[in-house]
């Protein structure tokens, strides 16, 4: 069956938002004497939501009195104002959202909805999507496969017509409880070894055309 939902992780797979994360991080932290992260550092901690990262962070500095909520109300009020400081796409991504016009597409992210949304619309990127799923969208994230289900029940694709392609074990994970095929980026957050569990690997995005066209079955 052809494929019909194209779902697309956001973080590390379109787009490239470590330093922007990064600075947000040491914003939240810097008051309380935590060590301040390096871009390195927040690529290995990043996939699982906001609150989870604090958790990081904090089982990282072995600081356990900090409250968590204002860290993650720290973290937010700088990030909200800095999204696209630094944030890039990454290369061929827009031309390959242009050449897959005829494909239902959707972004299926562990941020919350609203800062996905508009991240992806100052990016110029959101017209090319029919959805926006995010951390609170649904009752679970990714590596559950129920975000994943829920956008395939709102734009109308059954697991056979359906794919996902991201950048870390968490999209893998979660696409195949949902049943759909997985296609994995090499260049993202992840180490390959993470990834090949995917039922496609590519390094670039411009080759999500190719296998969709001629190697899906």
């Amino acid at each position: 069956m052809p494929v019909k939902l194209i779902m697309f992780d956001l973080d590390g797979t379109l787009i490239d938002s470590s330093i922007d994360i990064t600075n947000a991080i040491n914003y939240a932290i810097e008051p309380y004497g935590v060590k301040p992260v390096t871009v390195e550092e927040t690529i290995n901690l990043v996939g699982e939501g906001i609150t989870r990262l604090m958790e990081k962070i904090l089982d990282r500095s072995q600081t356990k009195e900090i409250d968590k909520g204002i860290l993650v109300d720290r973290f937010l009020d700088y990030y909200s104002a800095h999204l696209i400081d630094k944030t890039t796409v990454y290369s061929g991504v827009r031309e390959t959202l242009e050449r897959l016009k005829g494909y239902k597409k959707a972004v299926i992210s562990n941020k919350r909805e609203a800062l996905s949304t508009r991240i992806l619309n100052d990016l110029g990127l959101l017209k090319y999507l029919d959805l926006v799923v995010g951390s609170d969208t649904t009752p679970e994230r990714k590596p559950s496969p129920v975000p994943l289900i829920y956008a395939m029940e709102k734009l109308g694709a059954s697991p056979n017509e359906t794919v996902i392609v991201g950048d870390s074990n968490f999209d893998v994970e979660a696409g195949k409880a949902a049943g759909i095929k997985t296609i994995a980026v090499t260049y993202g957050y992840r180490p390959l070894d993470l990834l090949k569990g995917a039922d496609y690997l590519i390094d670039r995005m411009d080759e999500l055309v190719d296998i969709l066209r001629r190697r899906i079955q």
